[in-house]
């Protein structure tokens, strides 16, 4: 028993690296993980000791985990069920691809990314990019019920429409954002999903893929998860507020419960200066139909000559891009006062309430007085000063400089001129109307009605 035996080099690492392994698992990453676990869970909550709304379990918890949970959930099981008797293959198969699908849409939330990295980047980003002009939010939010489930459903302007609201509502919870396939692109794919964004696949019609994205959006909505979503369904191509799209607002309405826990949706109305792909968003409205020409070369030149400016401190900035919040939105107290109301007047009633609230900004009031062709300087600045005038007795949101008129004439039409969209003349340059256009349409919105402007 004690007597020495002769052993290869090769077997005798090979069986010290097999027992190596099998302490560090046993013994090591258990003690190592349960550590670092211990400080995570203490930084916790201390972050949610200054939050409005900390953040929920169901955010926390393991990725993994939350795959399985949603995977097994009775009404995925259901589902998957249901499509394997639709599509005529075995139900393992079905199983397997509702299992593919939880994989592709849950997030991997990341507390030390989203508030040590994300919201520093965001605020930076924000405030080297834009003049970033706010109203009151705590008057909006403060009197929401704490248990409640709060929504943001907001106009999409820009893909800076993440960044900006991501800073702005920092100190309240973390956002869990619906995005598109467009994010799926490796790195930038777990970089967004640690940040709690799910992706979703816009254009899909398999059934088995909609009812686990709706269970997934059904189960984070009950747990009290804060999330931020676009109704519009994507960028507005003509600069107007459009009409919803009632996926994830379906979704979270048939799972609504009177007695449990009430959904309080908040409108956020985005406006900007200066849109960062008006011009392919200009030119897909032409091509009528939703797909963006940019070029991946043409963008990471432009975004690389910005931060240089930046970074030289020489960049002159964007203009002002500016956020106003609505009313809230109870779904418990709209259930109390239409009961028989169907999904298309609950997004139809929030679509409105986002229109009324988009900020107007000097260029996009610029842009509009100058569809009436001023004659010179003087009449452009009366001409702003009147459609002022207009929104504001309105009840507009209204984001303007406090130096006075000639302040927001030069604030917004400068920009258009040093971008060759507008002339010395005040006339607009050949091929810059329908950008001109595009800005001016959300205050020709705002003034006429979507029907009117429309028209325009």
């Amino acid at each position: 028993m004690f007597q020495p035996i002769a052993l290869p080099l090769w077997l005798l690492v090979l069986i010290l690296g097999f027992a190596g392994v099998t302490f560090a698992s046993h013994f090591l990453f258990p003690s190592v993980r349960w550590f670092f676990r211990g400080r995570a869970e203490k930084a916790l909550a201390r972050l949610n000791a200054r939050l409005d709304r900390p953040i929920e379990f169901f955010k926390i918890a393991r990725r993994q985990d939350m795959i399985v949970r949603l995977s097994y959930d009775p009404k995925v099981l259901e589902a998957v069920t249901d499509y394997a008797q639709e599509a005529g293959i075995p139900p393992e198969v079905a199983f397997e691809m509702a299992r593919r699908y939880a994989r592709e849409i849950v997030p991997s939330f990341s507390a030390t990314l989203y508030f040590g990295v994300a919201i520093r980047l965001a605020r930076w980003l924000s405030r080297g990019l834009y003049r970033v002009r706010v109203g009151k939010v705590d008057r909006e939010l403060g009197q929401i019920d704490p248990k409640a489930t709060v929504v943001f459903v907001m106009n999409h302007r820009s893909n800076m429409d993440y960044v900006l609201v991501t800073w702005l509502v920092a100190n309240r919870s973390a956002l869990a954002y619906a995005v598109g396939e467009w994010a799926r692109i490796w790195p930038f794919s777990r970089l967004i999903r640690g940040m709690g964004a799910y992706f979703i696949r816009r254009k899909s019609r398999n059934t088995l893929y909609r009812r686990v994205l709706a269970r997934f959006v059904q189960m984070a909505t009950q747990e009290g998860t804060t999330q931020a979503i676009f109704p519009e369904g994507g960028l507005s191509l003509d600069g107007r507020v459009g009409e919803a799209k009632l996926g994830l607002l379906s979704y979270i309405v048939s799972a609504y419960d009177p007695t449990g826990r009430d959904v309080v949706f908040v409108p956020v109305g985005l406006g900007y200066d200066r849109v960062l792909e008006d011009r392919i968003l200009v030119q897909a409205a032409a091509a009528g139909e939703r797909r963006f020409r940019g070029r991946i070369l043409t963008t990471v030149w432009f975004g690389a000559r910005v931060l240089w400016k930046i970074l030289r401190k020489r960049f002159p900035g964007f203009g002002t891009a500016a956020a106003g919040f609505g009313a809230p939105v109870s779904l418990r107290a709209f259930y109390t006062r239409t009961p028989d109301a169907p999904v298309e007047t609950l997004a139809a009633t929030l679509m409105a309430e986002i229109a009324r609230v988009v900020p107007i900004t000097p260029g996009p009031l610029v842009a509009a007085a100058l569809a009436g062709l001023p004659a010179d300087h003087g009449a452009l600045t009366a001409e702003v000063e009147r459609l002022a005038e207009a929104l504001e007795g309105q009840g507009a949101v209204l984001r303007l400089p406090p130096q006075g008129f000639a302040a927001t004439v030069e604030e917004g039409l400068v920009p258009f001129q040093k971008r060759g969209l507008v002339g010395g003349d005040l006339r607009p340059t050949p091929g810059s109307a329908p950008v001109l256009a595009f800005y001016a349409a959300s205050v020709q919105q705002r003034l006429l009605g979507d029907a009117a402007a429309r028209q325009t």
